[in-house]
């Protein structure tokens, strides 16, 4: 069983192996975020992270992106294990490998929709002829082809998560990590995102993890896992519900 389970995590997009962490608080008392958390992630898989806030779901994925390193365990991307990396080599391979979307968009607001979703490549260092059709490529399966040139200030909140999640995917990664995408959104536009982010992430063969407090939004995964005061376990798997219908 053990040897098995060496093999599921060597041929995983991500693999924690009895990953903890801990922050020292002001009191200078160790506070325990993570428990134990083990799990390997397959390519092409999504799935979904729920949990209460403070449960522990964001440092969780600060972990997988290498933002932030365990305080035990191990935790690998693409089968390189983040602990025995450099600063500047994680954050190449997150560069490289790994996409992320946020709650708050995180879009440049002085940019144009074309540039922001360019932007990965430009920093880089990209040819523009390496880069310019997959960005036409990207917002025109988003609907956004004729906003290119606007800034994104001039978007609605669904159209804005549209573009983040173009800038995410620009670069072809493995591995989308996605911080409650649709937490700042409507629930029309919500799911809307939620299915164009699954269907891209799908056509590429990526693996999605994403965070979310939605019961429905975590349904449009192929499983479910709850993060419970750190401790992480199996929820159930996940069964597609009904879309919103629009008021």
């Amino acid at each position: 069983m053990e040897s098995q389970q060496i093999a599921d995590n060597a041929a995983a997009v991500l693999a924690f192996d009895a990953v903890g962490k801990a922050y020292a608080a002001p009191s200078g008392e160790q506070r325990h975020v993570l428990h134990d958390v083990s799990f390997a992630a397959p390519a092409g898989r999504r799935i979904a992270i729920v949990g209460r806030s403070g449960s522990g779901k964001s440092t969780l994925l600060h972990l997988a992106a290498g933002i932030d390193v365990p305080t035990r365990g191990d935790v690998r991307v693409m089968g390189r294990s983040l602990a025995e990396m450099s600063e500047t080599a994680r954050t190449t391979l997150r560069r490289d490998h790994v996409g992320l979307v946020f709650q708050f968009f995180y879009l440049m607001p002085h940019l144009s929709v074309h540039d922001n979703v360019a932007l990965p490549a430009l920093i880089a260092g990209d040819k523009p002829r390496q880069f310019e059709p997959r960005v036409a490529q990207l917002l025109d399966r988003v609907g956004l082809s004729d906003r290119a040139h606007e800034r994104v200030q001039k978007l609605s909140g669904g159209e804005m998560q549209r573009v983040a999640i173009c800038r995410a995917l620009l670069r072809r990664p493995h591995l989308l990590l996605a911080d409650e995408p649709t937490g700042n959104l409507d629930d029309e536009n919500g799911w809307r995102v939620m299915e164009l982010m699954l269907s891209l992430v799908a056509e590429e063969g990526g693996t999605l993890i994403f965070v979310t407090h939605s019961r429905e939004v975590s349904g449009l995964a192929d499983e479910v896992w709850r993060l419970h005061s750190g401790v992480l376990s199996p929820h159930a798997e996940a069964e597609a519900p009904a879309a919103p219908q629009p008021s």
